[in-house]
């Protein structure tokens, strides 16, 4: 069977890209090292909570998505689409292991079958032997790692020349999880290739199932800006945090200061402030940049001055919540706390770099006894960076808890009426109605 691409990676960005090019009427084929991901696709399933299952359902039964962790069949495909992670090591420097495993894994496959299945193709057959493949990595990375790092991995599997033998680009994901606004085929897909005609073909892939394409110069630049997007969010968020706690000192709501702000039709962008940052995009991306304009011989001031404080924000919450059990005569020590929002952002299931973990681990160290509620998250499974906490489960909210400490803003909190449990409640997010708040109720 032939594939119009393989996708390498069925997760937070993978599995939507698969599922829109194969609603675009291409022949998909997803490839992943987790067996259960395999597995729950070939049965019509989603494991992500706001990918509908149906969606998956009805691709596979089309035969226009399958699911496999035989990479050899990337030797059946036209086009190469990577989107694994790209975590910070234990010393925040840029991992980049994910994307070189895979490099290595695809090379050996990237040479071009002669007598390939499209009938466009056959003029291109007697200049080149068959179309040659299209690689087009879209994790999100430092400027350099498509054309030097991948490349070199690429070029030494396959004895093939980037650029002359295969198509080499880099497309930055834009996936934005839980907003029902973001749809894979209207978000603006930017593309960067190799050579001109790395280029070209890049827009003719995603041109299947992306309405709109944003070409660039070089995959430099596509890399540059995915980076730039989220340097720009972590700033901003950082300058909001850094007021919410100035304003507090004050007296000073800063959600209303920021409601009133918003109204300035021009000159003005809101920013939410937060308990920390999470997801795997605003709390690691900035660093990549960090760590390769060093190679330059540049700071990057505003870029760590940013972190140092989106960093701090969880000693903030922790704080607060000591002011909050003080108010009812109680210490941190022995109190019994419910920490409300595992995910990192909410109503969707992705606990990627969530700062629930760090508050969790800093009010255990200080002697709280610490629970969750996740509507989203039944089990905590195996996480690299908090492995004690796999297996912890998610309780139900009741008047047993010394302190109620909201971190997600998920819609199901704003139901209830904590005012009836009569406990102290700390809320980083303001979602707590007026008329649901208890008698001590602090925003952090």
């Amino acid at each position: 069977m032939k594939f119009d691409l393989s996708i390498v990676g069925l997760g937070y960005v993978g599995l939507p890209l698969g599922l829109q090019f194969a609603k675009s009427g291409c022949r998909v084929l997803g490839l992943d090292i987790d067996p259960a991901k395999i597995q729950e696709i070939e049965e019509g399933r989603s494991y992500i909570r706001h990918i509908p299952a149906e969606d998956v359902a009805a691709q596979v039964k089309a035969g226009r998505f399958s699911a496999s962790s035989d990479f050899s069949l990337v030797k059946q495909s036209e086009a190469v689409v990577i989107c694994v992670p790209t975590p910070l090591n234990k010393n925040r420097e840029p991992d980049l292991s994910y994307i070189l495993r895979t490099g290595e894994a695809i090379a050996p496959y990237l040479k071009t079958e002669v007598g390939g299945r499209r009938s466009e193709d056959r003029g291109r057959r007697a200049e080149d032997g068959g179309r040659k493949k299209l690689v087009v990595l879209e994790s999100t990375t430092y400027p350099g790692t498509t054309d030097e790092d991948l490349r070199k991995v690429l070029e030494k599997g396959s004895g093939l020349k980037a650029g002359a033998d295969f198509h080499l680009a880099f497309s930055p994901e834009r996936e934005d999880p839980g907003n029902p606004q973001s749809k894979v085929a209207e978000i603006p897909k930017v593309v960067g290739g190799l050579t001109p005609a790395c280029l070209e073909r890049a827009k003719e892939l995603y041109g299947k199932a992306i309405k709109k394409l944003v070409p660039v110069s070089s995959t430099r630049a596509a890399e540059a800006t995915k980076l730039m997007e989220n340097i720009f969010r972590s700033v901003n968020i950082a300058l909001v945090n850094e007021l919410k706690i100035i304003y507090g000192s004050m007296g000073i709501d800063i959600w209303e200061v920021i409601e009133a702000a918003k109204t300035k039709p021009f000159g003005f962008m809101p920013f939410y402030p937060g308990p920390g940052l999470g997801g795997h995009c605003i709390p690691i991306d900035p660093f990549y940049l960090t760590w390769k304009a060093r190679e330059y011989g540049h700071p990057t001031r505003f870029i760590e001055l940013a972190g140092e404080i989106n960093t701090a924000m969880p000693d903030h919450v922790v704080a607060k919540v000591g002011e909050a059990l003080n108010s009812v005569g109680k210490p941190i020590k022995g109190s019994k706390i419910l920490l409300l929002g595992l995910a990192y952002k909410a109503d969707v299931d992705d606990d990627r770099e969530s700062p629930s973990y760090i508050l969790i681990e800093k009010l255990e160290a200080l002697g709280a006894a610490v629970d969750y509620h996740d509507p989203y998250i039944p089990v905590i499974c195996k996480t690299r960076e908090h492995s004690q906490l796999a297996g912890k489960k998610s309780v139900l909210p009741s008047s047993l808890y010394d302190l109620f400490l909201i971190v997600t803003a998920h819609k199901d909190f704003k139901k209830y009426r904590f005012i009836d449990w009569n406990v102290p409640l700390v809320d980083t997010r303001n979602c707590v109605a007026l008329g649901s708040r208890p008698a001590k109720y602090f925003t952090a």
